[in-house]
């Protein structure tokens, strides 16, 4: 296998793609297709014109995901926008596929990395964004996990775990990103509620339920966010809020918590509260200090300052953001909250403005840019 050789190609390759119509991003999964092909064939069977075969087999792959793709979305037209309550209809191939992609060969990493990259229809760059990682750091891995499945038979399932992983960063990517994936993460941890009798799966319906039913309030009528302080809970879904509830209750009861029953708790308790001043903070930071027990990471130890900060007063929550690293995401714009509850206005309308150039979309970045030049107009 001439490595040089195919490394010389790939630009080559990448540029034809394009010009023949495909999108950057769409050219780049494809070629990597493509040259992880390359390797597994070639040695055995070389190609006569190594430039033509790897055109060919990129586009056919191109060709292929575009085609997933459009199914994907066909199946996503056709439920409700608000995912219905009460039982789910049979499981169909989708959530077999996030099983089968689960392979127990990957890393639980990579398995979560391949299967919203070939299931869920998540680009290599909203992965990335999802694991706080490089773009091209999650290229490699997607890749390294298709070499490795490329030679195994899909007569293991992955486990539960991991398949609970994909789905909640699939909710995550359709509730607050580019692509709407919500509802149809709802409909499948439905199926997967229905199918199996498991306090984690229960867990995460309830969570996915609870924050959907405050999207509608959760943006301006031009695309504006709206923090959870300040949205009419007068337009929250009580029923999926209700329902959300009792599937939690019910799962709390046989006292095996997980990570997605303690995130579900935290969501219930905003979602219970009739104004924002009477959120009970007190108990979510003690639902911070249980999460942070089952998954001590940076955002949770951030929403946890947040909560801290509200409960015990901001400079107690600024001492809490001190023990974590700046460079993790929204680190910036949630010292600028406790600076301007502290009464630090020069100092949070600067944080603002650094936090908006670091913010991750449009939309953000916009919210971020008016809180700085608020503080800055009370400051004149």
């Amino acid at each position: 296998m001439d490595e040089v050789l195919l490394r010389s190609l790939t630009p080559n390759v990448l540029r034809i793609l394009v010009r023949r119509g495909a999108d950057f991003a769409a050219a780049e999964d494809a070629v990597q297709d493509a040259l992880i092909e390359a390797i597994r064939v070639w040695p055995a069977e070389p190609p006569r014109d190594p430039k033509g075969w790897l055109v060919t087999v990129a586009w056919r792959k191109f060709l292929d995901a575009t085609r997933a793709e459009t199914a994907r979305r066909r199946r996503e037209d056709v439920v409700d926008e608000e995912p219905a309550p009460g039982p789910a209809p049979a499981v169909d191939d989708t959530l077999q596929l996030y099983f089968l992609c689960a392979h127990p060969s990957l890393t639980a990493s990579s398995a979560v990395a391949l299967t919203l990259r070939a299931v869920g229809g998540l680009t290599t760059r909203q992965i990335a964004q999802a694991y706080l990682v490089p773009e091209a750091t999650m290229a490699q891995r997607i890749s390294r996990a298709k070499r490795t499945v490329s030679s195994v038979r899909f007569d293991q399932p992955g486990d539960v775990a991991t398949v609970l992983r994909v789905l909640y960063l699939v909710f995550n990517e359709g509730y607050s990103g580019d692509v709407d994936l919500a509802a149809e993460a709802i409909r499948l941890t439905r199926q997967l509620a229905a199918a199996i009798d498991h306090p984690e799966v229960a867990g995460l319906l309830a969570l996915m339920l609870l924050h959907h039913a405050r999207r509608a309030a959760r943006t301006t009528p031009d695309g504006g966010l709206v923090p959870l302080a300040e949205q009419d809970r007068g337009r929250w879904d009580t029923d999926s809020i209700a329902e959300g509830v009792e599937i939690l209750q019910v799962a709390l009861a046989r006292d095996r918590l997980g990570e997605f029953q303690a995130q579900a708790a935290i969501a219930a308790l905003h979602a219970d509260a009739p104004t924002a001043e009477e959120t009970d903070w007190v108990q979510i930071v003690e639902w911070y200090d249980e999460l942070t027990r089952l998954i001590d990471s940076p955002v949770v130890r951030l929403n946890r300052a947040v909560a801290v900060g509200e409960a015990d007063g901001p400079r107690a929550g600024l001492a809490a953001l001190a023990a974590l690293d700046d460079s993790v995401p929204r680190h910036t714009a949630v010292a600028a909250y406790l600076h301007e509850r502290d009464g630090d206005l020069a100092t949070a309308a600067r944080l603002y403005a650094e936090a908006a150039r670091r913010a991750p979309n449009l939309a953000e970045r916009a919210h971020l840019t008016r809180q700085a030049a608020r503080l800055n107009a009370q400051r004149r």
